[in-house]
């Protein structure tokens, strides 16, 4: 296939997922955040399809079963992978979708997962591998603000500059102690303990970010509100600023959210007609 086949099929599958996921979800978006999505699909596609095609396994699964945490409890270990075999060189490669700037500042914390997918895939599969990498498919703001201008030179420019791929190097040394903290995360599940960061740590600056772990995570996270962590954040915050209590109560999400929530199931909201169809295909009469 050629390139504009290959987007084409993309756009396509893109459009085709989007809706398996509307339906299920229940949860729509506005055109705006629509093309956004795909416009950051075919420019992973246009930046990485020279990895893309030379993958020779896709979505491998990978299992590190019977393990033990030190109360006894019986786990698991499964991930998926992608796979490129070139003549004597084997290559995994984990995809994230985060942005490269962050996984650079934080591969400690992508070191550990993929360190025991490759000690799954040589110790179980008795295969060697030559390099492991995480592909960060988010692009960069600075492309971002290019799409959002429609600048056609700086994308190209921004576009050459970014690299979403980043080398994480093998440490067999460091797998079993990966593996026993995947233990205590186990144990804590199933134990019922969820302790939540510190006020400090919602404080803290993420490493690669300019914003705080509480702007960062806390704010997508459902359970905000019934954190004693994110409260205690909050009562803190707003000894300085009298709003900061009120967007606590108030906090729907940002304008831009709640206008996409807004327009986007408008867009899918029956019509009159449809509604009357409905009521007569429900109706016990």
């Amino acid at each position: 296939m050629i390139n504009s086949e290959i987007e084409a099929e993309i756009r396509r599958m893109f459009a085709e997922n989007y809706e398996l996921m509307r339906i299920e979800g229940g949860h729509s978006l506005s055109a705006d955040v629509k093309e956004t999505a795909l416009n950051q699909v075919i420019h992973y596609w246009r930046k990485m399809k020279d990895v893309a095609e030379n993958v020779t396994d896709t979505e491998v699964k990978l299992n590190l079963p019977e393990l033990t945490t030190s109360q006894g409890r019986k786990y698991g270990i499964e991930g998926v992978v992608d796979i490129i075999r070139e003549e004597d060189k084997t290559v995994m490669y984990d995809i994230k979708t985060h942005d490269s700037d962050y996984v650079r500042a934080n591969t400690a914390e992508y070191e550990k997962q993929l360190n025991v997918y490759a000690h799954i895939w040589q110790g179980l599969r008795g295969q060697e591998l030559d390099q492991t990498a995480i592909i960060a498919t988010s692009y960069p703001k600075a492309i971002a603000n290019a799409l959002k201008e429609n600048n056609e030179r700086r994308l190209a420019k921004e576009l050459e500059s970014w690299n979403p791929l980043i080398d994480i190097p093998f440490k067999q040394e460091n797998v079993e102690e990966t593996i026993r903290e995947f233990g205590e995360v186990v144990e804590a599940i199933e134990s019922r303990e969820f302790k939540p960061p510190s006020v400090d740590k919602l404080k803290s600056s993420l490493p690669g970010k300019k914003y705080t772990f509480a702007v960062q995570v806390c704010r997508n996270c459902d359970a905000r509100f019934s954190c004693s962590a994110y409260r205690n954040y909050i009562r803190s915050s707003a000894a300085k600023s009298d709003s900061m209590l009120k967007r606590f109560l108030n906090d729907f999400g940002s304008d831009l959210e709640r206008e996409d929530w807004r327009f986007s199931n408008l867009a899918v909201t029956p019509s009159p007609e449809d509604e009357d169809t409905v009521g007569e295909v429900s109706s016990p009469m």
